[in-house]
């Protein structure tokens, strides 16, 4: 019996990244299926987040990413661009965004094909992988095609569909705090939600407890 969870997932986490090739490493190995439901970040949902956090916080992280994707022997380097635009002196969000409402709905678009969690495993390699200018060139349009997806048509959903895209990104986000939890990356089996990287293993354990077999 095929098994199926739900993975809430941002373009700007640099854990969605580290924990994204282990979530398709698990539908390939196991009689799984991966729903991907793409979120905002937070510098969009809260744009003073930043600010009102820990001064430490900001620091604390980058030491923390890097730090995990060497020990998961992952590439990693800073965004170039940032898929966000943001002032990290000040902490400050820009009000021009002008790449993660069209990633975002891009996402959105390939999860309705069923591709979201290939189409979230390519574009993040590049974004965070050290690919400089992801966003420009055929970078986006070869991640597309080897996630079996079309970047133009994508885009062109994106386009003409914006309202409608982002009001399912927002039911995304209500699902996942109905869920338990409000951030990302969240896998939620059944209702029971297993947020972080470092929470993997044991959604699997939980799921082997419910059945869970090996293709």
């Amino acid at each position: 019996m095929t098994l199926s969870a739900d993975l809430y997932w941002s373009f700007r986490s640099p854990y969605s990244y580290l924990a994204t090739r282990r979530y398709v490493e698990l539908t390939e190995k196991y009689d799984l299926d991966i729903n991907q439901r793409f979120v905002y970040p937070l510098a969009i949902r809260e744009p003073d987040f930043f600010e009102r956090n820990h001064p430490n916080w900001l620091g604390y992280t980058f030491r923390d990413i890097f730090r995990v994707a060497q020990y998961l022997g992952i590439p990693m380097a800073p965004p170039n661009p940032d898929p966000i635009v943001q002032d990290i002196a000040t902490r400050k969000i820009a009000e021009d965004q002008p790449y993660i409402f069209e990633l975002t709905r891009m996402g959105q678009a390939a999860s309705r094909r069923g591709r979201g969690l290939q189409f979230a495993h390519e574009v993040s390699q590049l974004i965070w992988g050290g690919t400089a200018n992801w966003h420009e060139g055929d970078h986006l349009d070869q991640a597309a095609e080897r996630a079996g997806l079309d970047l133009q048509e994508l885009r062109a959903e994106a386009k003409a569909e914006p309202e409608q895209l982002d009001a399912e990104i927002a039911a995304n986000q209500e699902t996942l705090e109905a869920a338990g939890h409000w951030g990302v990356p969240t896998l939620v089996y059944q209702g029971e939600p297993f947020f972080g990287q470092d929470r993997i293993e044991i959604a699997l354990w939980r799921m082997q407890q419910e059945g869970l077999q090996e293709r």
